[in-house]
């Protein structure tokens, strides 16, 4: 169940991503496309291409990893406490 929780997050983050996308896509093309008229069709973004699948698979990685960290407690475990009573040093 631990798996599956931490693969969930992964995916969420990935829908996270994907929706930043979506809003920064749909900033530009109401606000700088009809004013500019200019769509990116120089093609400079193809030789990053192959950076997709990297990127994609990274973010999916990071969200596991951090799913796993907070649902297995570990994000959760403090520090080891004083006796009470007993004021800190400074």
């Amino acid at each position: 169940m631990l798996v599956f929780e931490s693969l969930s997050a992964g995916a969420m983050a990935l829908l996270v991503g994907m929706a930043l996308v979506v809003m920064v896509v749909g900033a530009y093309v109401i606000v700088v496309w009809p004013l500019t008229f200019w769509d990116l069709a120089g093609g400079w973004w193809e030789k990053y291409a192959s950076w997709g699948e990297t990127v994609l698979w990274s973010v999916f990685a990071g969200g596991s990893v951090a799913g796993y960290w907070c649902f297995s407690g570990m994000a959760f475990r403090g520090k080891e406490r004083g006796r009470k009573g007993k004021m800190k040093d400074k």
